[in-house]
């Protein structure tokens, strides 16, 4: 893995190099806004337009934030009005590349770059980030809209609404407070928080990152218990935003980030709700187990030195979930 430093590419550690151990994720860098409109968007960004066309999505399979980005195209009807170009799941000393010899991996049909970092220098020759997915990229500017995969997934959920005439909104006006707190707690100890626990490099900071984790699947099966969803009956941002982690923990952040005090499938509530999401129409088709696997066992050398690919476990994602009766209390 490595960075663009003042538009130069610097091989580092995936993991960092923090004295106290812990994993540190670093900004997203570009953070600007597509609109209906082409107004400004929450925090003042805009002049991006929603057109049919224009915008070109970067993604990773085996990325779970890149996941939430095909998720909300896939359930908004985007697919037609935002294309998409799918790096290779081995991400090693360059960073993602556009190779094309695994199945799904499509290469750079727009740009025809090499490798991820290529859309960032397109972007800013002297940019200095971390080559990450997704990234949102404008064709009529011939630039980055954004790579925060937190706001692309917003953008997607209302911007394009008056093309594609798709009003589902996940994250409805009367239940955003407790999205965002329900966000908060998940981003922090369960989706990056696998990370943290995986990539730590002192025994506390593994210990302190892992522990968080389950106290918060432990309080994510209560809320389920009652709840068909996160936040009552309606699914919301909350729900998706979980989801991509969820659907990777048994093949890899049980075992590979070493997260193992117990699988998603000894939690009842957690497991049928995730099947049910993943059931969803369009959703499956966002989701490479194969991708998925062969990126973080191969990808992580520091984990895993000889890159040995695991051959399980098989899981049931079509099972029966039961959860279509369940309401808020």
């Amino acid at each position: 893995m490595g960075k663009l430093v003042d538009g130069q590419w610097i091989t580092d550690s995936v993991t960092g190099s923090s004295k106290d151990g812990k994993f540190h994720r670093p900004d997203t860098t570009f953070r600007d806004w597509i609109t209906a409109d082409g107004s400004a968007g929450p925090s003042g960004e805009g002049g991006f337009e929603a057109e049919s066309g224009r915008y070109h999505l970067y993604v990773a399979y085996a990325c779970p934030w890149a996941n939430r980005t095909l998720v909300f195209r896939a359930l908004k009807g985007l697919e037609e009005h935002i294309d998409v170009s799918v790096a290779h799941p081995d991400m090693l000393e360059n960073g993602w590349s556009f190779d094309t010899d695994f199945p799904g991996a499509t290469g750079d049909p727009l740009l025809g770059a090499n490798y991820m970092r290529d859309i960032y220098l397109a972007a800013d020759p002297n940019v200095s980030a971390r080559a990450t997915v997704p990234i949102l990229w404008d064709k009529k500017r011939e630039t980055i809209v954004s790579n925060e995969s937190a706001e692309i997934i917003r953008m997607f959920n209302s911007a394009f609404d008056a093309i594609t005439g798709n009003r589902l909104d996940f994250y409805p006006e009367p239940l955003r407070d407790r999205i965002d707190e329900i966000n908060a707690r998940v981003y922090d100890t369960v989706n990056n928080g696998v990370y943290k626990a995986g990539f730590a490099r002192s025994q506390k900071a593994y210990e302190d990152a892992a522990t968080a984790v389950f106290e918060s699947l432990d309080w994510l099966e209560g809320i389920l218990a009652d709840n068909r969803y996160l936040t009552g009956a309606q699914v919301t941002e909350a729900d998706w935003r979980l989801f991509t982690t969820l659907a990777r923990f048994d093949l890899v952040y049980n075992t590979h980030f070493k997260c193992n005090r117990a699988r998603l499938i000894d939690y009842p509530n957690l497991w049928a709700y995730t099947r049910e999401l993943y059931q969803w129409p369009g959703v499956a088709d966002t989701v490479h187990f194969n991708h998925i696997t062969r990126h973080y066992y191969y990808s992580h050398e520091s984990i895993n030195p000889h890159r040995i690919i695991p051959i399980g476990p098989e899981i049931d994602w079509w099972a029966p979930h039961g959860r279509e009766a369940l309401r808020a209390a």
